[in-house]
């Protein structure tokens, strides 16, 4: 059969071009609710409200008056949730840290359409969300006169283009509308971080009792009041700065993204007594020796309890010192608290007669529950039925305490910290690393992602750094900051710092310079081990690369004429190869930290991203050898320049026909 790639005059087929934009959040939606309801698909592919109301049945609300919350530009907060962002994140290799291995981000710019940006790479892979947001004092945060304009008005106020009067300024008490412009830039950012979060994943909200009320309220609309948690209170000691009362607490608003899977999976809460790691690394040891003996994983576990001394912190626990299947327990107390309880006839296993009953009777009085917990394992029985059962109690189980919903900080600790850290007073009140660190080893697990895009300081990336050395984690986190300038005059504008982003890095390079220190001689070198990930990359909020085609601009000759000019070249100017390979990651919906392998195939370089999963070619131009070679590679998406095919539609015709003849599931330009 000839190869439809090499035959000539074929009529000019186009390849479909990639979306620029980011996630279209609204048509997302809207496809959703056509799958569920295919029936309120109208013919022009819209929807229904009557039939959708009918399908519905009495679950719909048709009354005029509800209960909710409403504010002068709430409408708008969701044209601005439904304008896909038209940015792009640009990597900055040499503000990072270890570029080539870590996968944790600092990334700067405005957090709403960085969130827009982050809607298709971290959709539903984010573990844990903490902020601490403006608490609108009146003077703390800074906000676009239109920022239903986000990326342009960002893009003037870091002066990245020219300014056409858009500014950011300061929310005073004096506004009319002080609430309401607090509760407008919070409002799409919460909608667009529900999105990140897994189903097992929570947002933990630090704000004061300026706004506690106004949140609370925003979150019970965005992640339903049936997922709401708890307001922790945070106690940072007392305040001389009040004529009645010194309040001297602040708030953590805890929502989670589905309460049903919490209720499954938990918002781990993990809490480690002093001692269980090492329990679990004897474990872990004594199981790759023995695999799945259990008798002798447990004759190992109580000899090398045996061996420690009484000063160790493990020695507290070594009444865990039995194996099964599940893990490591103790034979615990099987019996009705208090006495008085049922004394059923309960039979062994193995004889088949009757086991003693303990004095105070069975700890349940359902004799089918007691016989589930047999069936299931969860009884530990004696060689004989001369003795009383125990119900297995897993360290699994114990190692996990629910916090108290109040907690202490003293904020001076913390500052002095950063200080020391920074060799200079540059920020000021930053939260305590130490208590944010608590509440991730609570929420996450150890190779869990954690997000901040009110990054500040960088406390939480500090946090997870000194947790993940802690326990051995490997969470990933990534930070979201406006590079907000310092006052030039401010002790941090005379040490050298432009920009809060700037603080921000600095404060991270200096933690993992600090634990790098801190382990020299101890880490693994040899290659057994998995080093542990200290790296950051930075990445800046920028307009595409791209110029994109202004459909709706002036139809006069002139300015079409000027408009078609411009877009000869339509990549613009002063972008390099890394730029365009990041942003098409980006929007082809592949993490910042994707693994990519440059290939030279037919004397072209040819980016495999993720293994093969999507080729890019950036070169021009295109050579009809370098598309066969790339649809050899067999690989799920293509994505090349459309310049690279300028002056010759057959080739793309061909392209075409050789990725479809090759299995290729998606051949895109850009």
């Amino acid at each position: 059969m000839p190869d439809p790639a090499s035959q000539p005059q074929q009529p000019l087929v186009e390849p479909e071009r990639l979306d620029l934009r980011s996630m279209d959040i609204a048509e997302a939606r809207r496809q959703e609710l056509l799958r569920l309801f295919p029936e309120v698909r109208t013919e022009g592919g819209k929807i229904d409200f009557d039939r959708l109301r009918l399908a519905l049945g009495e679950a719909v609300d048709v009354g005029r008056e509800r209960y909710g919350m409403n504010w002068p530009g709430k409408a708008d907060c969701f044209k601005t949730i439904q304008t896909p962002s038209m940015g792009t994140l640009r990597p900055c290799p040499e503000e990072s840290v270890n570029w080539d291995t870590t996968e944790n981000l600092i990334i700067e710019g405005d957090n709403l359409e960085v969130l827009k940006l982050l809607q298709k790479s971290c959709l539903g892979k984010v573990k844990m969300i903490y902020i601490d947001p403006p608490y609108n004092t009146g003077n703390d945060f800074i906000y676009p006169d239109n920022y239903a304009e986000s990326l342009q008005t960002y893009l003037e106020y870091t002066g990245q283009v020219d300014s056409e009067g858009r500014r950011f300024g300061t929310n005073t008490e004096a506004d009319g509308r002080f609430h309401s412009r607090w509760m407008n830039m919070m409002y799409p950012r919460l909608y667009l971080a529900r999105n990140l979060l897994r189903d097992d994943g929570a947002v933990f909200i630090s704000i004061d009792e300026a706004e506690q009320a106004n949140l609370r309220h925003l979150c019970d609309e965005i992640f339903g009041q049936e997922n709401f948690v708890a307001d922790l209170v945070w106690a940072a000691g007392r305040k001389n700065d009040s004529k009645h009362i010194s309040v001297s607490h602040e708030y953590i608003v805890v929502y989670a993204r589905n309460m049903e899977h919490l209720k499954e999976r938990g918002i781990v809460w993990r809490h480690r007594k002093e001692g269980l790691d090492d329990i679990y690394k004897a474990y872990a040891r004594l199981r790759k020796e023995h695999g799945n003996d259990h008798a002798a994983v447990q004759s190992g576990l109580k000899e090398w309890f045996a061996g420690l001394p009484d000063t160790h912190p493990a020695k507290a626990h070594r009444h865990y010192s039995c194996v099964d299947a599940r893990g490591i327990y103790f034979p615990a107390d099987i019996s009705w608290p208090g006495g008085g309880g049922p004394k059923y006839e309960v039979l062994h296993p193995r004889t088949g007669r009757p086991v003693r009953v303990p004095s105070r009777g069975w700890m349940t009085s359902d004799p089918d529950k007691m016989a589930a917990w047999i069936a299931d394992d969860r009884v530990h029985f004696g060689e004989d039925e001369n003795s009383v059962p125990c119900i297995k109690s897993y360290l699994s189980d114990r190692e996990d305490s629910v916090p108290y919903s109040v907690f202490y900080q003293d904020g001076r600790a913390a500052t002095k910290r950063l200080r020391d850290l920074l060799n200079g007073d540059y920020f000021e009140n930053p939260k305590d690393e130490g208590v944010i660190g608590k509440l991730v080893e609570f929420a996450t697990e150890p190779d869990s992602l954690v997000v901040d895009f009110f990054a500040g300081s960088g406390t939480t990336a500090h946090a997870v750094l000194d947790l993940n050395k802690k326990d051995g984690g490997n969470r990933q986190f990534i930070l979201v900051q406006l590079p907000e300038p310092v006052d030039p005059q401010s002790a941090a504008g005379k040490a050298g710092f432009k920009t809060i982003a700037d603080i921000c890095k600095e404060r991270v390079r200096r933690v993992i310079n600090r634990l790098d220190t801190e382990d020299e001689g101890r880490l693994d070198l040899s290659g057994n081990a998995p080093r542990p990930d200290r790296g950051f990359r930075v990445y800046s909020l920028a307009e595409s690369n791209f110029k994109p085609w202004q459909a709706d601009g002036p139809k006069d000759g002139e300015s079409l004429g000027k408009h078609m000019f411009e877009h000869v070249e339509h990549i613009r100017e002063g972008r390099t190869e890394d730029d365009l390979l990041y942003e098409i990651l980006l929007k082809s919906g592949f993490a910042l930290t994707t693994p990519i392998e440059t290939l030279t195939l037919a004397g072209r370089k040819v980016y495999s991203v993720a293994g093969g999963a999507l080729m890019l070619c950036l070169e021009r131009p295109l050579t009809l050898e370098v598309i066969r070679a790339i649809a050899e590679k067999k690989p799920e998406r293509v994505v090349c320049l459309d310049a690279g095919f300028v002056g010759n539609d057959q080739l793309k015709t061909n392209a075409v026909q050789t990725f479809k003849t090759k299995g290729v599931g998606s051949f895109k330009t850009v």
